[in-house]
């Protein structure tokens, strides 16, 4: 099982944890991520924001690097590429013009031949539930993780394609499958604030606060996810929470990966946990001797 990987950039900045745990779960079920040769930023959120057709463009020029090498289906982990790869892609095939106007831009041609998927569906969806339960030799017994997608792997519905707008089930999934115990609850799909907290401080701890309070209303010992931007906010940011709110969050961040490659034997260190801003190596070493005098 081969695919295009485009690491982005915060997998080499902000988000190392999730490029290591990434190439470690790969690895382990087998799937084959060759990187894109000389990519560049998708353009997440500044082309976005400014120029339409540069936010087209700058994804489409991966696409077509990979495209022109036959690599296949693209798969690509960071939420905020995913979206912006899904446009430009979605746009290439509704619009002829379209496709020759990026064409021109990027002085490359562009089809798009091939899909683009989540890394977050290539595990759930593509390698599955039994393989990734075949792996697992330290069980995540009992731990009550809350599966938060954020905004960008589910919206815009007919873009980005998710199981479910409003209540995507895939990495509750795969939780389950490694031991967890999947948290019900209301703000999976609720935006992080992105870049609010910078820009609009107010508004943006605001809504990590309460992400991170529903969260804990619903027994969540944990929070996964699969976003480099999401994990910055809810991760870092609870310091600064707990001193402008007066809460006492203590709540460790995970990207989904680094979770599945605990659970698939590797070490905390090489997953990267002590990279974390809340502590979270002691939650998963109760985990694990929860699950070894479960098993005694």
């Amino acid at each position: 099982m081969r695919y295009a990987y485009f690491p982005g950039c915060s997998l080499s900045s902000t988000g190392i944890e999730f490029g290591l745990s990434n190439k470690l779960v790969a690895k382990k079920l087998g799937v084959e991520l060759v990187e894109m040769p000389d990519w560049n930023c998708c353009g997440a959120s500044a082309a976005h924001l400014t120029d339409h057709m540069l936010s087209l463009a700058l994804p489409a020029r991966n696409l077509a690097l990979a495209e022109k090498e036959g690599l296949g289906d693209v798969a690509v982990p960071c939420a905020a590429c995913f979206l912006r790869f899904k446009a430009a892609a979605e746009a290439v095939r509704k619009s002829q013009e379209m496709q020759k106007r990026i064409s021109n831009i990027i002085e490359m041609d562009y089809q798009a031949k091939d899909e683009v998927i989540s890394f977050l569906d290539v595990l759930g969806k593509r390698v599955g539930l039994e393989k990734i339960q075949a792996q697992v030799s330290k069980p995540l017994t009992g731990m009550k993780i809350a599966s938060y997608y954020g905004c960008l792997l589910v919206r815009p519905a007919k873009i980005a394609q998710s199981d479910d707008p409003e209540n995507p089930m895939v990495m509750d999934h795969i939780m389950a499958a490694l031991g967890a115990e999947p948290v019900d609850w209301a703000y999976k799909t609720e935006c992080c604030g992105a870049g609010h907290v910078v820009a609009k401080p107010a508004v943006g701890k605001k809504m990590i606060h309460d992400i991170l309070r529903n969260a804990q209303l619903n027994g969540a010992e944990a929070i996964a996810t699969a976003c480099p931007l999401c994990m910055l906010n809810l991760d870092m940011r609870q310091k600064q929470i707990n001193a402008k709110m007066g809460t006492n969050f203590q709540i460790p961040i995970y990207y989904f990966t680094e979770l599945m490659a605990l659970a698939f034997g590797c070490a905390p260190k090489e997953v990267g946990l002590p990279r974390h801003f809340v502590a979270a190596e002691k939650l998963i070493q109760d985990v694990f001797g929860r699950a070894r005098r479960e098993g005694a």
